[in-house]
């Protein structure tokens, strides 16, 4: 891992100043991972010259920053904040990997077990996260496991873990310093041993993303509904982002984290309401889903 550089000389560049104090520190997430920030390009000025380039007009004060920024994210318009962007080494479990990877809107370079042998590095949940299935939600947790349950459950997480990290040394003919068992035999390949591992062990990349596609995912990720495990990372990375952007950030928590959205009739519905009428599941024309989830919004 690259090491903090000396103090920066000076730069014609953009900075934030929030940010330059983040630059690699690791920041712990789960049992063994972090996200550092390797590099950015661009600040909340960098969004707003953008914006005003198509008349040449640039602005004062942060006041008329802040209101810009607002109105771009308030009505969607996205070009803008394409030309900041932020570079990112993650440690991560490759499960939560599989997940991220589904946000085809940034560059990345992974880890290659087919080159370098994994460490004996593996994820287990917190007693707090260690839950059942849910009930009611295909994707999601239930009850937190207890007693003899949850001893069992941790049990065998870190019992297969170990165990399979232990064949997946012999499959390298290797022993636990690296050095191999007999002179002159390399082993399985790599590429073929590495699928005896659990999708639990971690990996890294770097993530390189702009500040709009950032925001996608962040919208998706630190929702409180996303997996816990992929929503620990997004909490962090939110906190880096109110270091590089605060304005940027503050109008993304209002307009788009911390805001909702409507469909048509639950619009009518709201309107009905507001003009005193006492709306019903039944006479709203929502469905039961939309129902729950329009009355979950308004409560």
């Amino acid at each position: 891992m690259e090491q903090r550089a000396s103090p920066p000389s000076p730069t014609y560049r953009e900075i934030s100043p929030g940010l330059e104090d983040r630059l690699f520190i690791p920041t712990a997430v789960l049992d063994h991972g972090f996200v550092r920030v390797v590099d950015y390009m661009g600040n909340d000025s960098s969004v707003v010259q953008a914006a005003r380039v198509s008349y040449g007009r640039g602005t004062k004060h942060v006041s008329e920053d802040r209101g810009l920024i607002n109105y771009l994210l308030r009505h969607r318009h996205t070009t803008p904040f394409e030309m900041a962007e932020i570079k990112l080494h993650v440690k991560l479990p490759i499960f939560v990997a599989r997940q991220w990877i589904r946000h085809r809107t940034a560059s990345v370079n992974e880890y290659s077990a087919r080159y370098s042998v994994l460490d004996k590095e593996f994820y287990v949940p917190a007693a707090e996260h260690l839950a059942s299935q849910s009930t009611s939600n295909r994707q999601g947790r239930g009850q937190i496991l207890t007693g003899d349950e949850a001893q069992r459950a941790l049990a065998i997480l870190k019992e297969t873990a170990n165990q399979t990290y232990e064949e997946y040394l012999i499959l390298l003919n290797m022993n636990h310093d690296g050095t191999t068992r007999v002179e002159g035999n390399d082993g399985l390949a790599r590429e073929l041993a590495r699928a005896n591992l659990t999708i639990g062990f971690y990996t890294q990349w770097y993530w390189k993303v702009n500040l709009h596609n950032l925001m996608g995912f962040l919208l998706l990720r630190a929702d409180p509904h996303a997996q816990y495990e992929i929503r620990a990372y997004a909490d962090v990375i939110l906190d880096l982002m109110s270091r590089w952007v605060p304005l940027t950030y503050e109008a993304f928590l209002e307009h788009r984290l911390h805001s909702a959205t409507f469909s048509s009739t639950g619009v009518r519905v709201i309107k009905r309401m507001l003009a005193g009428e006492v709306v019903t599941e039944a006479s709203s024309g929502l469905s039961s889903r939309e129902w729950a989830e329009l009355s979950e919004i308004l409560r």
